[in-house]
């Protein structure tokens, strides 16, 4: 597989200027990376603040050290920062969850895609200017992270980017808010399906045909534990724990037995499962993964 893509892209090269092609070369090179999946650390690029990279991921040097070191670490996203809040108030608030992690003895990586270069763990200098650059950077998901990294662009990573990451790096545990999920009356739109494609023709107020997070995909393929406020109550709770299922998600509530509607622990959803013990989280989360 390896010689055939090398082949391929030696076949582009020929039709692309001599400027564009570092470009292509840098594009494929984490395309491969994350093909392969290794978990072996590789020289990476290094980052204006000394950052160990793995593949080309960039691991700021307290996150590369508390990995080494065995030490627990917290993975954060970024389209919290970019698109929940205006400045300064994200900014301040992106301090403040990673000051909670500290407190309770991890070690906080704020994940995003800067310069085109995904950084795991963002120095304060890093941090401010996501927080400063607000929507201009593009929120990042699964699909857009190829097109970011190759235009060298700035990515805010939403849950499904920022597990991939963290996955990449060993990163098992990812805090965030809120997760993607499904949103209300797809159902009501119909699929028509011709010699040349699928059209959708949605209903008058409907949304596309089952507009379904890539969150929810990403928790079905990608081994890292998510805790989360659950998801808003404005998309559709019951399908969304339908899809969990089908996608052999396991969903543990805590302190309660229904599935929480980030501002509210009450959706009127029941789970299946539900603990009051971290130590029984830890467990289930432990027995998942193994």
């Amino acid at each position: 597989m390896a010689s055939s893509a090398l082949s391929r892209i030696a076949n582009l090269q020929r039709h692309i200027n001599p400027a564009d092609r570092k470009a292509i070369h840098y594009f494929y090179r984490i395309i491969f990376a994350n093909r392969t999946n290794s978990s072996a650390k590789t020289p990476g690029i290094k980052g204006g603040n000394g950052g160990e990279g793995v593949g080309l991921v960039k691991i700021s040097p307290v996150v590369s050290e508390a990995l080494s070191c065995g030490k627990a670490v917290v993975a954060l996203e970024s389209t919290i920062i970019s698109h929940g809040m205006p400045y300064p108030k994200n900014l301040e608030t992106a301090k403040e969850v990673e000051a909670i992690v500290r407190e309770n003895g991890a070690v906080p990586a704020t994940i995003a895609i800067l310069d085109g270069v995904p950084c795991v763990g963002l120095s304060m200098e890093e941090l401010e200017r996501l927080a400063i650059m607000g929507m201009k950077a593009q929120k990042t998901a699964r699909r857009d992270i190829a097109h970011v990294v190759a235009t060298r662009g700035n990515g805010a990573t939403t849950v499904s980017a920022t597990m991939i990451f963290a996955s990449m790096v060993g990163i098992p545990v990812f805090v965030t808010g809120g997760i993607g999920g499904v949103h209300r009356h797809g159902e009501s739109s119909k699929l028509f399906s011709t010699d040349i494609g699928i059209f959708v023709l949605a209903m008058a107020g409907a949304s596309p045909a089952m507009d379904v997070s890539s969150d929810l995909t990403e928790l079905g393929r990608t081994p890292v534990a998510v805790i989360s406020a659950g998801v808003k109550s404005i998309l559709d709770i019951p399908r969304t724990l339908e899809y969990l299922e089908t996608q052999g998600v396991c969903v543990a509530a805590y302190a309660t037995n229904e599935f929480p509607a980030f501002f509210t622990d009450k959706s009127g959803c029941k789970v299946l499962m539900w603990t009051l013990s971290h130590l029984v989280n830890y467990w289930i989360i432990r027995a998942y993964f193994s």
